[in-house]
């Protein structure tokens, strides 16, 4: 009769669900969690090591499920902890931590919201805003703009942390994982914080590469047409190595 119990108990267990099962499902969000703050962590690190911003200028999200873990408003990204981690949902509501999101939160919230980015990086990388000031769209100087969509735009200031900001950098994104903010800086986005960060990275290349081909007195650079950068871009989806 025991046995019969435990047998009919495991049945019970079986339909009703799991003991424990949410308690399971809680722990291994958290472990999820923690292992994506660390990753942003260190790609918010890596943009101050590669002086792409100064200071705690510029931030990096990324996206676990619903909720967004994003670097918090001026907290000197060496400080940071796994104590610290901060999180919203997509409506921008806190969810983890107790630290104030960055200011750009409206930035971040409005990529998720409109495309498959499971990672954004914002950042004022000097060469970057440098082109931002200068012109409406960087120059087709190098075929890489190809994986960013095409020809990277410029979306028209705003004051930062607003949503007009945020709707300004929406239209310039428009078919592309990536634009220039004017007199402010980049934003890019990807699929990894990996694949974002090298965005962004691309970017600012690109954006030095003009500007000292540019510089060059009584010479101007040759510039690809739009149909080769997109040949570029099919070529670019098919590269490196597959599973």
């Amino acid at each position: 009769m025991a046995e019969q119990r435990r047998e009919q108990g495991d049945i019970r267990d079986h339909r009703d669900g799991v003991p424990g099962a949410e308690e399971w499902r809680g722990r291994h969000a958290a472990l999820e969690e923690a292992r994506a703050w660390e990753a942003l962590v260190t790609t918010a690190r890596r943009t101050v090591s590669d002086r792409l911003v100064v200071g705690t200028s510029g931030n990096v999200s990324v996206r676990v499920g619903d909720t967004v873990l994003v670097t918090p408003s001026g907290v000197p990204y060496e400080r940071l902890t796994p104590d610290d981690v901060t999180g919203v949902d997509l409506t921008g509501r806190q969810v983890l931590g107790t630290l104030r999101p960055t200011s750009e939160l409206p930035m971040h919230l409005a990529v998720y919201r409109t495309t498959d980015a499971e990672a954004v990086v914002h950042t004022h990388a000097v060469h970057a805003t440098a082109v931002s000031t200068l012109v409406t769209e960087l120059p087709r100087v190098h075929y890489m703009a190809g994986a960013l969509g095409g020809p990277v735009r410029v979306a028209p200031y705003a004051a930062y942390g607003t949503e007009e900001l945020a709707d300004h950098m929406l239209r310039a994104l428009a078919g592309r994982s990536g634009c220039l903010l004017r007199n402010h800086g980049t934003l890019t986005y990807g699929t990894t914080l990996d694949q974002a960060y090298d965005r962004t990275a691309q970017l600012e290349w690109m954006c030095r590469l003009w500007l000292t081909a540019a510089s060059v007195p009584g010479l101007s650079p040759s510039l690809l047409t739009e149909e080769q950068v997109a040949e570029a871009g099919e070529r670019l989806r098919g590269y490196g190595q597959r599973d």
